[in-house]
This record gives C-alpha cells, structure tokens and sequence, in this order.
C-alpha cells in the first residue's frame, strides 16, 4: 500500500500522543476488510517508534456494535501493551476489550472509522479535550437526578446516584486505560430501572446513520417500551428485537467535548460532537452497569438542555457551569 501523509500524521497522533507508544511496548492492531488502510497506516507507525514488531489481525465484519471479537481474537489482547480496534462495528463495550484492559492493556476503539473521520478528527486538541472532559465527569459524579428536554420534546428523567463516570479523553498513557479514538465525551450508565418519559433523537443513531425524522422513545423504568419515527424506528426496532428485553435498557449517557466532529451519520465521531448528548441502548456492562447483553446502539440529540438536581447545567447544547 502507498502512505498518505495526512493519514500516517494522523495515525502518529493517535500511537505516539494519544496511547503513549514506547519503544519496548508490544503493538496489536484489529481491524477488518473495510479498515485495511487504516490498519496499515496504524502498523507502519508502530513499527517506527516501537521496537517490537507490531501484529495486524484481520476479523470478518461484525453485524453489531458490541458483538464479540472470535475468542481466538480475544485471547491475543491480552498479551499485549497496546490494542487498536479499527473495525467497521464497535468493540467498546465487549467482554473480550473490558478483560483485556482489565490486565491492564490499553486500548483505543476506533468503530466505524473511515480516513476522513482519522484525518480531520485527531487534528483535535486532545489535552484541552482531556480537561474539559474530567471537569464533566467530576461534576456528574456529584450530582444524583439527570433531567433532559428539547424543542422537539424530550423530556427524559433517571438517576445517576453512585454511577462513575467516564472521561473518553483520547489520552490514555497507563494501564487499563480505553475509550475511542478519535474522542472526546463524557459518559456513564444510568441507574437501571430509573428512565422514565420521552427521548427525541434528531442526530443520528449507530447502525442507521443521519436520521431523516426525528425517533421518538417512549421509556417506562429504565426500558424503551415504544419507537415512533417512520421507517427507521422500524429498522431501530429490528436491531434490537433479536436481543430480546435487555437490548432496550437506557445503557448510557454521555455529552460530546470534542470541537473538531461534525455530525456525518458515523456514530464514532457524531457522539463526540460538542454540543450534542447522546444515549445509548443495550449493553452497560462495560461501564458499571449490570446489563450484558450484545449490543450497544447510541443516538444523537443536538441542543439538548440538561438539567443536574434541577439545576441548568447545558442550555440548548452549551455547557453553563
């Protein structure tokens, strides 16, 4: 394959700046048939700035975000220092990522990646991202009751009492540390069973892409119990179905920091955008929650207005306190 510069810079951000890449740390890389590109640009970046000869393991596409890599697959993570996912569908949230980084590997998913998204999104000021990031996370985790509602009329209420939150700071230089890359969010798992009324999503949604009309869910104690929206509440509906009851559980919350994303129908980087919040539905396990279950689906609301134990803390997309 012949380098593109732009691409290789930015796979350099990602190693050597974003995962602290040092000379006698073993590389693996994970990707698939739509990621080669990426997966070589990532490789030969290893191969300069560590001493280690990288690996590049190729698995077939997944059919959803959160499903198992093959337990082959699963089993290398754990041998090594530093793990890159560039994969057409999310490893984020699986077991085979939650175990390996609990042996303290690094890990940095990159899901649905493509290069203009690598390119423009890992421009992105990643130490300014990092603070903004933890301020948010620190001021969640005091606070009990998250209230959001918007124009189109979400008007969505549950408790976060107790919940860690999580900095997806794109800086992750010590052991266990993960999150995407490209980044910038803060996020946590709602407390099970608390959601209760409406969440309007006029973004996009993970396995659908830009949504042409507003989806509409109607949540009753921590579950989805209806989707309004035209065809692609439908096409919501049939991804989740097969996964049964836990496949509709309020999984996460979570608030874009990253200044650099735009809103393209890429999951990766629409749920970074800053500005927007977004909630995702199915598996929470991988971030405190109790629900394992093989999928996880975020969805986009822009301009949301959050309010923390009633008090304002975002207003129509800006952050106030």
């Amino acid at each position: 394959m012949e380098i593109n510069k732009k691409l290789y810079n930015a796979s350099k951000i990602a190693l050597v700046e974003c995962m602290a890449l040092k000379e006698n740390e073993k590389v693996l890389i994970i990707s698939d048939k739509n990621t080669r590109n990426i997966a070589y640009h990532l490789f030969e970046v290893s191969q300069k700035y560590s001493k280690e000869t990288p690996i590049l393991i190729e698995i077939p596409v997944t059919k959803v975000n959160g499903e198992e890599p093959p337990q082959i697959v699963a089993d290398i993570m754990k041998k090594f220092d530093v793990v890159l996912c560039p994969t057409s569908k999310s490893l984020t949230h699986t077991k085979a990522r939650i175990e390996a980084s609990n042996l303290g590997v690094r890990i940095a998913t990159l899901p649905g990646i493509n290069e203009d998204i690598m390119i423009r999104c890992m421009s992105a000021n990643y130490n300014n991202i990092a603070e903004e990031t933890i301020r948010i996370c620190d001021i969640l985790e005091k606070h009990r009751i998250v209230r959001i509602t918007s124009k189109l009329g979400t008007d969505l209420k549950f408790s976060i009492e107790g919940r860690k939150a999580y900095a997806s700071k794109g800086l992750f230089h010590q052991k266990g540390e993960s999150g995407n890359l490209p980044t910038g969010e803060a996020y946590l798992a709602p407390v099970e069973g608390t959601a209760n009324g409406v969440a309007v999503f006029d973004g996009s949604f993970a396995s659908i892409g830009i949504l042409e009309e507003p989806l509409k869910l109607f949540i009753k104690d921590g579950y989805v119990e209806k989707i309004s929206g035209g065809k692609q509440a439908k096409q919501l509906d049939n991804l989740l179905k097969p996964f049964g009851k836990p496949a509709y559980n309020i999984a996460e919350f979570g608030i874009g920091t990253n200044d650099k994303a735009k809103l393209i129908g890429k999951i990766l980087e629409d749920e970074k955008v800053k500005g927007t919040i977004h909630i995702a539905l199915g598996n929470n396990k991988s971030m405190g929650g109790s629900i394992d279950v093989g999928i996880h689906l975020d969805g986009i609301i822009t301009k949301p207005n959050v309010y923390l134990d009633d008090k304002l803390f975002m207003k129509k997309g800006k952050i106030l306190f």
